[in-house]
């Protein structure tokens, strides 16, 4: 059992790989978010889609159906990367989520500066995507919106930072036992809309679960990734009238 699920993680994680191999973007310039689309025509999505990801969130309704998220996250060794985009830190199997009765298992968790979502029209200092996959290959990503506070920040990113690789391509082994769980604010209220992935080739189909409440990062946290990445987002997409659904 264990094999199986190893090897449908690591598939997993393998399929999302590839779904990024193709013509070279960026973030910004002439191979930028704008011109996604026309890079390739694998991308067509990116401009052609109604499903777009990010939205802003805003106008969300009430749906008294939706229940909690349960988090069955545990703490192992990661693999922490700069891929030229973003810090990705790729995690050992065994960690999942179940959300509206589907099993979705945790692949990996990636950084954004500033954050992907807006609340009405309000960007967050960052945000920290975590990627899940059911085993019928559907995604579901919930974002954290983490904004500058007081204090030594956030525990879980300080030992990451400890390992932040600087240069595109570099990956650093994490063996202490890092729990995702600590990037996760104490409610767990959310916003869910169906989206798609935010790079290329922005395929559709995914579930977004966007936490209510932010966590805390501190200065120098911030900092440290700022000096690598200035922005690494994409703009707020159009809706096309999507329903946003809160659960609390």
């Amino acid at each position: 059992m264990r094999l199986s699920l190893l090897a449908a993680l690591l598939l997993a994680h393998s399929s999302l790989c590839a779904a990024q191999t193709g013509a070279n973007w960026n973030y910004s310039g002439k191979t930028g978010a704008l011109v996604w689309g026309r890079l390739d025509p694998a991308y067509k999505a990116c401009s052609k889609g109604h499903d777009q990801s990010p939205i802003d969130m805003r106008g969300a309704r009430l749906d008294a159906k939706l229940q909690p998220i349960e988090f069955h996250y545990m703490g192992g060794a990661i693999t922490l990367e700069n891929t030229g985009n973003a810090i990705v830190a790729v995690v050992d199997p065994g960690s999942y989520i179940v959300a509206n009765g589907v099993r979705y298992n945790l692949v990996d968790f990636e950084f954004h500066h500033p954050s992907e979502h807006t609340v009405r029209g309000k960007l967050a200092d960052m945000e920290v995507d975590l990627i899940h996959k059911s085993a019928e290959g559907k995604q579901a990503i919930l974002a954290v919106r983490l904004n500058e506070g007081m204090g030594n920040g956030n525990a879980t990113i300080a030992t990451l930072w400890e390992h932040l690789p600087a240069t595109a391509g570099k990956q650093e082994k994490i063996a202490d036992m890092i729990d995702a769980a600590g990037l996760l604010p104490a409610d767990r209220g959310y916003w869910t809309y169906t989206g798609s992935e935010l790079t290329p080739p922005c395929s559709e189909g995914v579930t977004w679960f966007v936490f209510e409440n932010d966590i805390s990062v501190s200065r120098s946290q911030l900092r440290a990734f700022t000096n690598l990445y200035r922005l690494n987002t994409r703009p707020p997409q159009d809706p096309h009238g999507r329903k946003i659904l809160a659960n609390e």
